[in-house]
């Protein structure tokens, strides 16, 4: 299994981006995905999450701003980052909770991340 993140970029303070996270490989299901972030000098969090049934959750700090969905037919999942700040800009990476096909467990996959620099 791999997962594959885009769509990250330089954008101005209150612009907008849409990162992607595509899984591909043996896969049976997909539960929680989830976007994590890392800035320079700090721990890496948890921005939002998506479960299989489509209840989300976010980080306090992006409310109203970020929207989280998926396709499951593409194994895909999004992040709609509106309103962009300084302080958003950091590594973004996709993590899936996945079972692949002829196990009982699932395991968490990471893509590799995605850089997203917001301007003042």
């Amino acid at each position: 299994v791999q997962l594959q993140a885009s769509g990250g970029g330089l954008v101005q303070a209150g612009g907008s981006l849409r990162p992607s996270c595509a899984a591909s490989g043996s896969i049976f299901s997909i539960n929680d995905m989830d976007w994590y972030r890392q800035a320079p000098g700090k721990q890496r969090e948890l921005v939002a999450r998506i479960t299989r049934g489509d209840s989300t959750n976010y980080a306090d700090s992006v409310k109203g701003r970020f929207t989280i969905s998926r396709d499951n037919a593409k194994n895909t999942v999004y992040l709609q980052m509106n309103s962009l700040k300084p302080e958003d800009t950091a590594v973004y990476y996709c993590s899936q909770f996945i079972v692949t096909r002829g196990s009982y467990f699932g395991t968490a996959y990471w893509g590799k991340g995605t850089l997203v620099t917001v301007s003042s």
